[in-house]
């Protein structure tokens, strides 16, 4: 299969309406966005959150914003993003749906890097207008991720009737759009995530060996060498852990290993060991624990064989 890439143009200032965006889900990624459209002009109606990190997060970032329930942020947006884990976001698309929460006309916007529109096809039956936006970077969730976005590339998949609206919501953005095909979305993410997700496992694994070794500043000597890509690493160690090993994304998972076995072998190997050792980190700070972090176990103990068939 041919996996294509090709570079979206983005929308002149002039060409961008403002939007009334609803927010569902105020972690790293959802917060910062909102914070990104409102500051470029469009008006924030609601946002959801349910933990207490996500609560503060919406009031740093998006102070003013009425903090709501899922149903009611989609009632009341134009442009509703769904910034909410893999594994989480089909169950929240059927659940909207099933309440009337969506109606034809509206665009649905996921940030997802795994899926692509087939995850909104329940939206798309009642004439919802589906859309993936998928930044490729790591995030903070703090007000440092809207310099960084400027410059970014979003991964986006939509049809032709979304492309513009896509467009617009990049440029607000301050980023490069970049077209990825439905089929690929999940090995795109698989190569996002092998390159950057478990570069922060080894960089930390580095540091270790180094220490081992009498080296008396580790991170002084590796920061050189890796440069400004590895700087929260450098800086927090395993904090800087994000994906879908940490977040428990057993599906996700799953879906890079077959994708990987299909179109990409030779990484297969070194991804299965990686996200080991990522999910024994997560284990350890209490960041992945119980069914979710056995699923994974089961998983990975799993790939090896599959490798060598």
């Amino acid at each position: 299969m041919t996996h294509h890439r090709s570079t979206l143009p983005t929308a002149a200032p002039t060409d961008r309406p403002a939007r009334r965006v609803g927010l569902v889900g105020a972690g790293r990624v959802g917060a910062v966005l909102g914070a990104a459209l409102r500051d470029a002009g469009h008006e924030i109606v609601g946002v959801s959150g349910d933990s207490e990190a996500s609560k503060a997060r919406a009031a740093a970032l998006l102070d003013g914003v009425p903090l709501l329930a899922p149903a009611a942020v989609a009632e009341a947006a134009e442009v509703l993003v769904l910034a909410v884990p893999d594994d989480a976001l089909l169950g929240l698309v059927e659940v909207l749906v099933a309440g009337g929460s969506l109606r034809e006309g509206q665009y649905v916007v996921h940030t997802s890097g795994r899926h692509g529109l087939a995850v909104l096809a329940a939206a798309a039956d009642v004439g919802a207008r589906p859309v993936a936006l998928h930044p490729a970077m790591t995030f903070t969730g703090t007000r440092v991720d809207l310099d960084r976005l400027r410059g970014a590339v979003v991964g986006v998949t939509a049809g032709p009737g979304e492309r513009r609206l896509a467009e617009e919501l990049v440029a607000a953005l301050g980023a490069t759009a970049t077209h990825v095909d439905e089929g690929s979305r999940t090995l795109y993410h698989a190569g996002l995530a092998h390159g950057a997700n478990h570069l922060v496992t080894l960089v930390a694994e580095a540091r270790e060996t180094l220490a081992a070794a009498g080296v008396a500043d580790p991170s002084a000597l590796l920061g050189p060498l890796l440069r400004a890509a590895l700087d929260g690493a450098l800086a927090h160690g395993d904090g800087a852990l994000t994906g879908p090993v940490v977040r428990g994304d057993a599906g996700t998972v799953a879906g890079h290993l077959a994708e990987l076995a299909d179109a990409a072998p030779q990484a297969l190997t070194s991804y299965a060991a990686l996200a080991r050792a990522t999910l024994a980190r997560a284990e350890a700070d209490g960041r992945v624990a119980g069914p979710r972090a056995d699923a994974l176990r089961r998983l990975l103990d799993r790939a090896p064989v599959a490798a060598t068939r």
